[in-house]
């Protein structure tokens, strides 16, 4: 590991980490340490403050990283589970076995394990480092991902899933992404598209297919599609019209549940008109050393329609 300032290594990284350029401001200053996992984040660079890692886990907001609140099961009820991202992660496991006998994954975003993404973590071959911007039992330290705080060419694949919308800059974070990615390294991505907001001051971002393809203009694409189709995007409408007209987020999950059988109806969408309208999109690609021109994004949105 590096420190995200200036990148230099860091000493005594499981008690208390420090940068060893002494010009650097975190030589001195060193990192917080938050349920004895180091929290590697350039604060001044950074929406989070090095004072909110004093509290229990440095989260900003609530969290249910178990899924066991009632709000998390109304949700998963009514919006489902993600069978797309569940067979995207076997080929993703696949090809990363094909590539490493014991490949080394970075999960940006892994306090929670993501919906589908079970096949990734339960692989005894290959070596998951859980990141966050708060910690958890799936967390081996806390990271800010505009400045990951690894060296170059040091993973195998990267999986971030629904994270790009949370950050400031998602062209700097699909940078760092290449930057610690092995030459060919494998990147999986899931960013909503159509979806209201739901990080609250932490929301910044949405994405179509051609945009999402833009921003990992860097890597060769495997495979990319939508994740839901206007099925799930018409559940998520439901339930922030209701909150506009006063329902609070409990009450909101109520007024959506009898409409759950929407998102039934993605399964027979078409390729271009389901990504069009899509709750969702993911890309899988490898690092490439060449960038796709921008003169290529008209005729990728042209394909789709004979996908």
């Amino acid at each position: 590991m590096r420190c995200p300032r200036c990148g230099s290594p860091i000493s005594d990284i499981h008690a208390k980490p420090s940068c060893v350029n002494y010009s650097c401001d975190y030589s001195t200053a060193g990192f917080p340490m938050v349920d004895g996992q180091p929290v590697l984040i350039d604060f001044e660079a950074s929406v989070f403050a090095r004072e909110s890692y004093r509290e229990a886990h440095g989260s900003v907001m609530t969290r249910d990283v178990a899924g066991r609140s009632l709000g998390s099961r109304l949700h998963r009820f009514t919006f489902g589970g993600n069978p797309v991202a569940a067979s995207n992660c076997e080929k993703f496991v696949a090809l990363l076995k094909k590539d490493s006998a014991r490949p080394v994954v970075l999960v940006v975003g892994g306090a929670t394990v993501g919906s589908g993404a079970d096949s990734l973590y339960n692989d005894p071959d290959i070596e998951v480092v859980g990141s966050d911007v708060f910690s958890s039992e799936n967390t081996a330290l806390v990271a800010d991902a505009h400045r990951l705080p690894f060296h170059d060419a040091t993973f195998d694949g990267v999986w971030i899933q629904a994270v790009l919308e949370h950050v400031l800059e998602p062209a700097t974070v699909a940078a760092e992404i290449h930057r610690v990615l092995k030459p060919k390294g494998l990147v999986y991505a899931e960013t909503p598209f159509m979806q209201q907001v739901h990080e609250r001051a932490y929301d910044f971002s949405r994405f179509t297919r051609s945009g999402h393809r833009w921003l990992f203009r860097h890597f060769a694409e495997v495979e990319a599609g939508a994740v839901t189709g206007a099925g799930v995007a018409l559940l998520w409408s439901i339930r922030y019209f209701s909150r506009t007209l006063g329902a609070g987020d409990k009450m909101s999950r109520i007024v959506t549940l009898p409409f759950f059988w929407l998102r039934f109806l993605d399964r027979f969408g078409k390729s271009r008109a389901r990504a069009d309208a899509a709750g969702g999109v993911y890309f899988m690609g490898r690092r490439a050393e060449q960038a796709i021109l921008p003169s290529e994004m008209p005729l990728y949105y042209d394909v789709q329609a004979r996908a």
